[in-house]
């Protein structure tokens, strides 16, 4: 059910969920996760239902709506039954199911925080239609990872949103909403942006 990465006797563990249309073994999940280790983490990925089926051959049906993969989430946690600190998160539609469902986690004292790698603000080129509600009376600590162009949600659209003061936001020039940026207009590469997004979590996770 999950592929791990890092130290097995890590002080921290990370489950991260896909986006909606890759796996959890795609290049930038990949990338993400690998780096995350190298800075200690032990790191989780899972699919959804919906993924795995794709993956087994058996169905080709889209993703269902954010919030009817909640219990999935939650039944994750359950399967991994990591026995110290558990940070939840994902890349994408994976941290914004993440974020549905972390305070209750939270109250529960079964996390400690949320990641969330590229959060789709909205749907691209649709600004008005925000996912952002539950955001703003969010009580656990966040940390979103964002690139400055990401089509997702910008560095000039996402600081109008209101959101909880536990709530930081990373910004990588340049980025999309793979957290890649374009060298030539940057100068920084996608190594680099993975190796300041691994550095700003281990920090964050410290706090």
């Amino acid at each position: 059910m999950f592929l791990f990465d890092g130290p097995e006797k890590a002080d921290v563990t990370l489950l991260l969920a896909h986006g909606a249309g890759a796996p959890m073994d795609s290049a930038s999940m990949t990338a993400a996760a690998e780096a995350l280790a190298g800075a200690g983490f032990r790191v989780a990925r899972f699919e959804f239902d919906y993924m795995a089926a794709r993956r087994a051959g058996t169905a080709r049906t889209p993703p269902p709506r954010a919030e009817k993969l909640n219990p999935q989430y939650i039944a994750a946690v359950d399967a991994l039954g990591a026995t110290g600190p558990l940070i939840i998160g994902g890349k994408s539609m994976g941290g914004r199911v993440a974020s549905m469902v972390a305070d209750e986690l939270f109250a529960q004292g079964r996390i400690r925080g949320l990641l969330c790698l590229g959060y789709p603000f909205h749907p691209p080129g649709k600004p008005g239609q925000l996912r952002t509600a539950h955001l703003a009376e969010l009580k656990t600590p966040t940390l979103i990872v964002q690139g400055t162009r990401d089509e997702f949600g910008t560095r000039e659209e996402v600081p109008t949103y209101g959101l909880s003061p536990e709530i930081d936001i990373l910004w990588l020039e340049d980025g999309d909403h793979d957290l890649k940026p374009r060298k030539r207009v940057s100068g920084f590469s996608a190594a680099d942006h993975l190796a300041t997004m691994a550095g700003a979590v281990s920090t964050w996770a410290k706090r």
